[in-house]
């Protein structure tokens, strides 16, 4: 199964890795790779992560990691990650 991740998803966490690199910037590796890592699991178990709370969809799920939820999309043939935020902060606009 393909991950397709979203222009707003890799400029989200472009802007995290980025935020966190200013305080260590090997903390900030590690969240990336170890990220990565999670996501490229998805497919094994595309429903192992709760139904979104933020969508009415059985398809669209939260992956939590670290205090950030991931919204992803089970598709026939992909996974596709939508965004990344904080939970203690609002959804914000993709623009």
């Amino acid at each position: 199964m393909k991950i397709i991740e979203s222009k707003y998803f890799k400029k989200q966490l472009r802007n995290i890795v980025l935020y966190i690199k200013r305080d260590k910037i090997t903390a900030s590796v590690k969240f990336a790779k170890e990220l990565k890592i999670q996501i490229n699991d998805i497919p094994n178990m595309p429903k192992k992560y709760r139904k979104s709370q933020y969508y009415n969809d059985e398809n669209m799920r939260d992956m939590i990691y670290k205090g950030y939820t991931i919204i992803y999309e089970i598709r026939k043939n992909a996974i596709e990650i939508h965004d990344i935020f904080k939970q203690n902060l609002p959804i914000q606009d993709k623009q």
